[in-house]
């Protein structure tokens, strides 16, 4: 989860009557809970927030910023793209998607589309296995180098 991300759903729920948020992304969870002071717990992809009521101090927001700054590792040989641009998991809009999670695939075999500069550069497998996870959203911009898919 982005950083402001986090610290904008803090300032909501310090800021407003409810006491307690859970959001669940593919990252893992985290759990914000309203409370007398800062503490975080850690627990595998679990990241529970006490905030104060009202503002944050700046030590309460360098505890957050420790506890989501190492995420889980990716477990499998992860497919990582090769450029920056937009990540498609289908040819078109409502076609069916390259690859799903549980589907077996071989080295060669299509499995997205990034677009770069107008230009859709079809992605290919680079392992045979089962897709594990799949990383991005759909229209979702990406990096050189982010992990795009875990193959087992």
């Amino acid at each position: 989860m982005d950083l402001r991300k986090l610290k904008t759903l803090i300032d909501l729920v310090s800021d407003s009557n409810v006491s307690e948020l859970e959001i669940t992304e593919a990252e893992g969870k985290i759990r914000i809970v309203k409370g007398s002071g800062a503490m975080v717990s850690h627990q595998p992809a679990l990241a529970t927030v006490q905030a104060p009521t009202g503002v944050l101090t700046a030590a309460s927001t360098s505890i957050v910023e420790q506890a989501i700054a190492a995420p889980p590792p990716i477990v499998g040989h992860k497919v990582k793209s090769p450029m920056v641009g937009t990540f498609y998991r289908s040819a078109s809009p409502g076609a069916k998607s390259f690859v799903e999670i549980g589907d077996s695939i071989k080295a060669g075999d299509t499995i997205c589309i990034i677009e770069a500069m107008k230009i859709l550069n079809e992605i290919e497998s680079d392992k045979s296995g089962v897709v594990t996870q799949v990383h991005c959203e759909n229209g979702q911009a990406v990096e050189y180098g982010q992990p795009l898919f875990t193959i087992e």
